[in-house]
């Protein structure tokens, strides 16, 4: 168990809207600290869904979900909202960093609300995660002055600064050329392969998938594969 950072064991969850029907269907999965997988499946078939229940943003399903060997199935919100800023970082298909806003401080931002550390910790570690990736010298420039690419680099920084055990994407590649895929996924790789944390991504990006180190398949609010 020690080697586990998370566990889901038959996970089921409904839509009610219009009629009763399950979207998830008895998921039981592991992934190992410091393991890089990729979700796939057509449009449709659960694995958007299936993430906001592992990230702990999703509350309303049947089963149990452990992270890091701590049973987060029950909890308050209160009490996921502090596992959420100091155990995963998300990252999305859009970046939603505030556009009006430097990106030392879009980095600094969960670093703050978790309110581990003092401010100036705060902001020197946002500058070195904006340094990892390339972009500290872009750290007092507003968002919205960024290229895509560079902006997506920004909001996996932000998923980083309070370091969390576990990093979740959502197509975190889905609106990047081939040339920002690519860099992306090199930075995902250098975080599983040299700091040894934990990557569950959600793709449509056969080669970005098959790069990974597991392809967990859905089908029809199903896994029909968990890869080697």
């Amino acid at each position: 168990m020690a080697d586990i950072a998370l566990q889901a064991t038959a996970i089921t969850k409904y839509f009610h809207d219009p009629v009763t029907m399950p979207v998830l269907k008895n998921i039981t999965m592991e992934v190992m600290k410091g393991e890089f997988i990729s979700i796939v499946g057509k449009s449709g078939c659960g694995k958007s869904t299936l993430l906001y229940v592992l990230s702990t943003m999703d509350r309303d399903y049947e089963g149990t979900l452990d992270i890091n060997g701590v049973r987060a199935t029950g909890q308050s919100l209160n009490d996921l909202a502090r596992m959420r800023n100091s155990s995963i970082g998300f990252v999305f298909q859009f970046h939603y960093l505030l556009p009006d806003f430097s990106c030392l401080k879009n980095v600094m931002i969960p670093g703050l609300r978790l309110g581990k550390f003092p401010y100036k910790e705060i902001e020197a570690r946002a500058y070195e995660k904006l340094k990892m990736f390339g972009v500290e010298d872009q750290a007092l420039k507003k968002a919205n002055k960024l290229s895509g690419g560079q902006q997506q680099r920004v909001a996996i920084a932000r998923a980083l600064i309070n370091d969390p055990t576990i990093i979740m994407g959502d197509e975190p590649t889905g609106n990047l050329d081939s040339k920002n895929t690519s860099i992306v996924f090199d930075l995902f790789q250098k975080l599983t392969k040299e700091l040894g944390q934990t990557i569950i991504t959600v793709t449509h990006d056969e080669d970005f998938a098959q790069r990974s180190d597991r392809i967990i398949e859905m089908a029809d609010g199903e896994i029909k594969s968990h890869g080697k």
